[in-house]
């Protein structure tokens, strides 16, 4: 039976290079996918790891009807076997619901790629509707660690380094970035909490520790 599974994670554990191998996995036994895609970091239309893997891809806009836009390749000729969505939790609430319908009406799996939560723990609205709608939820069993060498399981926004807990949910970005620019990392729960960065723990082991000093 088609599913519509999603596959959720933090950054920096896979995501993307699993929907790669997913979807070469079925081209290579002559599928036909479609892969939908949102604010990819290659850019719009992209689907790309940070393994340097980099695939075409329809840029899933803010209003687009996503079931409406399959039925139309459909009904012209086009051939779709499955579909892939990557950066699904900047999906709206309404095009996770045309995925399921996708499943459900047009008997395709659909196989969805996303963060769970904000840099702020706050899910997603689109990652949210997949919880709720999905047939599986499957957490990627490739750990990215944070700076400590811990599981990281909370995803923070940097600006300069310094962690930010404010403004708006969705600004493009990675966690390869310039100093100074808009990135993100992944952090344990603890360092998150204590908002304390790679950068932050770096300049603190520079500082000079201040040690007793004995009279004797």
């Amino acid at each position: 039976m088609p599913e519509l599974v999603f596959f959720s994670g933090t950054m920096d554990c896979g995501k993307s290079t699993l929907a790669l191998q997913i979807g070469h996995n079925r081209s290579a036994r002559g599928l036909q996918g479609v892969i939908f895609t949102r604010d990819d970091r290659a850019g719009e239309g992209k689907l790309s790891s940070r393994l340097g893997l980099v695939t075409e891809a329809v840029e899933a806009d803010e209003g687009m009807d996503l079931y409406a836009y399959l039925v139309d390749r459909i009904s012209r000729g086009g051939r779709a076997d499955y579909v892939i969505v990557d950066e699904a939790q900047f999906l709206a609430p309404v095009q996770i619901d045309q995925l399921a319908r996708v499943v459900d009406d047009l008997d395709m799996d659909v196989f969805a790629f996303g963060i769970t939560t904000d840099f702020r723990t706050k899910l997603f609205p689109g990652s949210q509707r997949l919880i709720e709608l999905a047939d599986r939820v499957e957490t990627l069993q490739v750990e990215a660690l944070c700076w400590c060498g811990a599981r990281a399981t909370h995803n923070a926004r940097t600006v300069g380094g310094e962690m930010v807990v404010e403004g708006a949910q969705v600004v493009v970005g990675d966690v390869n970035h310039q100093a100074g620019e808009v990135g993100y990392e992944v952090l344990c729960r603890r360092h998150h909490q204590r908002r304390t960065t790679s950068a932050g723990a770096r300049a603190g082991a520079l500082s000079p520790d201040v040690l007793p000093v004995s009279s004797a």
